[in-house]
């Protein structure tokens, strides 16, 4: 009864630790030969904080990150939309966290391999495909030193958004699909700004600034690290090379157009400056389909639905497919109903999401403003009335599942003490 999982990111790391809590067999193979705690900036939203706490890992989210307070919009000359509280400040029963993206991958390893042992994981081993075959999944891998097939009674493809296994299932699907927008995305060391645990949003459609703090200021120097991702959309006709999937970047491609995005609480450009490291990124995403599971393989996380990064909602839908795989071996059994009840209640949800991320997430609040009023006014109500703005505010948070009433409603995924078996 193992279950077989492709990649070692936040998804097949959570899913390991939670087969592991719940009694089940498993082994995870990763492309990588060394885990690095590589990337920026993440924030994990209440409903996969509560299943990271659940997992026994609430010491180390405090650790490694921040308790996120406040989240806001602003126009490009800095004047506010909408802020809300976030976390416990907004009546959750959970935080939200800001985090270093590989300080949480570390995290999660490390947890893993106290709890089940440093050979549940092998690097060097790339996932290239899949077969079903009487009563059990085959992965097959590429390990550097030949290709190898390992047995399973399931696998789980966590791969990410250039899944090999996704690619079997769907041949003709090509490339991730790029509209146009490009991410520069770094860290700075600078002096946190509002509430000091703020994460905000500036500008509109084709510019904005998404900013916030990934550590609490330091004591000696008052500084924190700030996470912060600048977007400019360009001719989508330009194209975009695959070997410049994340490369070190020019600042001269996009720092001129943010040259007077000085706030007075915010110097953009001095934070762009800061950085001791830019990468560029395309803001890439794939369309839904519709099936995930072929026989005893299926896809999660990024493998499943890869979406813009604009609802800070995609590792934190990965940690919740992990959990709701368990819920779904604890009901079904470690078996091909499980994988397809999984993928019943994920699927629906995360295409939703998918949908809304390209033009209706909750940062469309920004271009809204910016196309009735230029971005210049001298109260927000005037533009837009305040009850539209928490609607608005409400219905992204129902489309990714984490409604403050829904969550705190909501009965544990994975019940104190459930095994399989």
């Amino acid at each position: 009864m193992t279950v077989i999982i492709a990649g070692a990111g936040i998804a097949g790391l959570t899913l390991g630790l939670t087969l592991h809590q719940i009694g089940v067999p498993f082994r995870i193979f990763e492309a990588a030969s060394e885990l690095k705690p590589l990337g920026v900036g993440i924030n994990l939203q209440p409903n996969a904080v509560r299943e990271l706490f659940d997992l026994g890992l609430e010491a180390e989210l405090d650790r490694i990150g921040i308790r996120t307070r406040d989240y806001g919009f602003y126009t490009r000359t800095g004047l506010e939309i909408w802020t809300e509280p976030r976390g416990l400040d907004a009546g959750y029963r959970w935080p939200q966290y800001s985090v270093h993206r590989g300080k949480l991958q570390m995290a999660l390893y490390d947890a893993l391999v106290a709890r089940a042992g440093r050979d549940c994981v092998t690097p060097a081993a790339r996932a290239t495909g899949f077969d079903n075959v009487d009563g059990a999944a085959v992965l097959h891998l590429d390990t550097g030193a030949g290709a190898t097939d390992v047995h399973g009674d399931l696998v789980v493809a966590a791969d990410g958004i250039h899944s090999a296994i996704r690619r079997q299932m769907y041949p003709q699907e090509g490339a991730p699909i790029w509209g146009g927008a490009v991410l520069w995305r770094a860290t700075t060391e600078a002096a946190p700004y509002k509430s000091g645990a703020s994460m905000i949003l500036a500008g509109h459609r084709t510019q904005r600034i998404v900013a916030y703090p990934i550590t609490p200021p330091d004591p000696a120097t008052g500084l924190a690290t700030i996470n912060w991702i600048a977007e400019l959309t360009i001719d989508p006709s330009r194209g975009w090379r695959r070997e410049d999937w994340n490369r070190r970047a020019d600042l001269g491609d996009f720092l001129p157009a943010f040259d007077d995005w000085r706030f007075d609480w915010l110097d953009v450009p001095a934070l762009i400056c800061g950085a001791k490291e830019v990468f560029e990124y395309p803001m890439v995403d794939r369309d839904p389909i519709d099936r995930w599971t072929d026989g005893r393989v299926t896809l999660m996380g990024d493998a499943a639905h890869p979406t813009y990064p604009v609802g800070s909602n995609g590792a934190s839908q990965a940690i919740v497919d992990a959990r709701v795989i368990g819920a779904a071996f604890l009901e079904h059994g470690v078996g091909a109903a499980a994988l397809q009840a999984y993928e019943d209640v994920v699927r629906p949800q995360t295409e939703r999401v998918i949908l809304a991320n390209r033009g209706s997430g909750p940062d469309a609040i920004m271009q809204l403003v910016e196309s009735r009023c230029g971005g210049v006014f001298d109260r927000i109500e005037d533009v837009v009335p305040r009850a539209e703005l928490a609607a608005h505010a409400e219905k992204y948070k129902k489309i990714a599942g984490f409604s403050i009433a829904e969550l705190n409603a909501r009965p544990p995924l994975i019940p104190a003490g459930g095994r399989v078996g």
